[in-house]
C-alpha cells in the first residue's frame, strides 16, 4: 500500500470527525446553546451546504496548484474552522467556524480521491479510494464516540479543540508522506483555463447527472436518519446518555466494514453492487424505525445502517469518475458536493418531520423515502447506461458489415 494512502486517510479521518462528532453531542449543544434540537441539527445542515460550496468553488481555483500544495492549504483552512468553533461564545459564532471548516472538505476529497486512484493501478482505483474513505469511517469508529464521551466530560468546546489539533497532525502526515507528484500550473493560465474548460465539458454527459442524483438521495437517506440517532436512543430506545459513545462505535464498525467491502464489491460489478445496496440500506432503515423501542434491535440495527450507507460510497464515487473520465477532479469535488447536498435535504426534511411532531423515529422514515428515490435512479441509469451500449454495438456491427462489403 502507497505510504501516501495513509496520509489521505488520516486527513479524512480529521475531516470525518468534524462532519459527524456532532451527531453525539447535539442534545448538549443544544442545552448549551438554549436552542431546539432541530435548529442544532442545522449546524449540520449549514456545514453541509458550504461544503457543497467549497467543493465546487475551490477545485477550479486551485488546479494551477500541485495536489500535495492544495491539500496542506485546506487542512490548513480546516484547523483554523475547528479553533473558532471551540471559543464560540454562541450559535452564530459556532455555525460561522463549522463553514470555514466545511470550505476545506469537499476539495479536500475531491482532489485527495483523485490522487489516491493515481496511485495504484488501474484495476485497484476503488479499493484506493476506499481506503481514503476509509479514514473517515475510522472517525466514526474511533474519533465520534471520543469526541461524544470527550463532550460528555469537559464540554463539547473540548471536543472541537481536539478535532483542530487531529488536524494538525493530519497536515505533518500530508507534508511527510504524499508524493508531490504533478506541477504547478500557475505561469500557464491558459493551460489551465483549457484544463478547467474540458472538466466543465464533461458535464453535459447525462450519467453524470444520474450519478450525482444517486449520491444525493442514497447517502442523503443514511444521513439524514444518522444525525438524529442520539435524541432517538435515548429517548425512544431508552439508552443512558453513557451507553451513545458505545453505540456510535457498532455503527463505525459498520461504517468501516462497508466501506472496505462495498469498495471490493463496486470494482467486481459496479450497477449491481449499488443496486443491492441501496435495497439493503432502505431495509435496514425500515427495520431499525419498527425496532426502535428494543435496545437490541436497535443497535443492531444501526451497525447495518452504517454498514450498507457506507458500502455505496466508494461505488457512488467511482460511478461519477467513470463517467466523467475527462474531468476527475471536477466530477470528484461535485460527487462530495452530492453528498453534501443529501446531508443536508436529509437533515433539513428530518428536522421538519420531528419539528412536526412526527416523533423521533421520523428521520428513520424519511431516509428509507430518500433510499427508495435513490433506487429508482439508479434502476434508470442503468437501464440507459445498457441501452446507450447495446446502440454503440449495434453501431460497430453495422459499420464493420459496411466496410466488408466496400473492402
Amino acid at each position: 500500500m502507497p505510504l501516501g494512502l495513509i496520509a489521505l486517510a488520516l486527513g479524512a479521518f480529521g475531516i470525518g470527525l468534524t462532519e459527524f462528532v456532532i451527531a453525539g453531542l447535539l442534545t448538549s449543544v443544544a442545552t448549551d446553546l438554549d436552542v431546539s434540537i432541530p435548529a442544532a441539527g442545522y449546524l449540520v445542515s449549514g456545514y453541509a451546504l458550504a461544503v457543497v460550496v467549497g467543493a465546487l468553488s475551490l477545485p477550479p481555483l486551485l488546479a494551477r496548484w500541485r495536489p500535495k500544495r492544495a491539500l496542506l492549504l485546506l487542512m490548513t483552512l480546516f484547523v483554523i474552522g475547528n479553533s473558532l468553533s471551540a471559543v464560540a461564545p454562541g450559535y452564530a459564532a459556532l455555525l460561522a467556524g463549522r463553514v470555514v471548516a466545511a470550505f476545506a472538505h469537499g476539495a479536500f476529497f475531491g482532489i485527495g480521491a483523485v490522487l489516491a486512484a493515481s496511485l495504484v493501478a488501474a484495476h485497484r482505483k476503488a479499493g484506493a479510494i476506499s481506503i481514503m474513505f476509509g479514514g473517515l469511517t475510522l472517525a466514526n469508529v474511533l474519533g465520534v464516540p471520543l469526541g461524544t464521551f470527550v463532550g460528555q466530560q469537559w464540554g463539547w468546546r473540548a471536543t472541537f479543540a481536539l478535532i483542530a489539533a487531529v488536524g494538525v497532525v493530519a497536515a505533518g502526515g500530508i507534508a511527510a508522506l504524499v508524493p508531490n507528484t504533478g506541477a504547478d500550473a500557475a505561469a500557464d493560465g491558459h493551460a489551465a483555463t483549457q484544463g478547467l474548460r474540458a472538466e466543465l465539458a464533461a458535464f453535459r454527459n447525462g450519467q453524470v447527472w444520474l450519478s450525482l442524483g444517486m449520491t444525493v438521495l442514497v447517502f442523503g437517506g443514511m444521513f439524514g436518519a444518522f444525525m438524529y440517532v442520539e435524541p432517538l436512543l435515548t429517548r425512544v430506545t431508552g439508552f443512558d446518555e453513557t451507553a451513545v459513545p458505545w453505540l456510535l462505535v457498532l455503527f463505525g464498525v459498520g461504517l468501516f466494514v462497508g466501506n472496505l467491502l462495498g469498495g471490493r464489491w463496486a470494482d467486481r460489478a459496479l450497477s449491481r453492487t449499488l443496486v443491492l445496496l441501496t435495497v439493503a440500506l432502505g431495509v435496514s432503515l425500515v427495520g431499525f424505525a419498527l425496532l426502535a423501542q428494543s435496545p437490541l434491535g436497535a443497535a443492531a440495527m444501526l451497525m447495518a445502517m452504517g454498514f450498507f450507507g457506507f458500502a455505496t460510497v466508494p461505488g457512488l464515487q467511482m460511478r461519477v469518475l467513470a463517467h466523467a473520465a475527462g474531468a476527475p477532479t471536477m466530477a470528484s469535488s461535485a460527487n462530495i458536493a452530492a453528498f453534501n447536498l443529501g446531508n443536508f435535504l436529509g437533515v433539513w426534511v428530518s428536522g421538519l418531520a420531528i419539528a412536526g411532531g412526527l416523533g423521533w423515529t421520523s428521520p428513520l422514515w424519511v431516509g428509507a423515502g430518500f433510499a427508495g428515490l435513490g433506487l429508482l435512479v439508479i434502476v434508470v441509469a442503468s437501464a440507459a447506461e445498457r441501452h446507450a451500449g447495446r446502440r454503440r454495438a449495434v453501431g460497430v456491427a453495422v459499420t464493420d458489415d459496411v466496410l466488408a462489403v466496400t473492402g
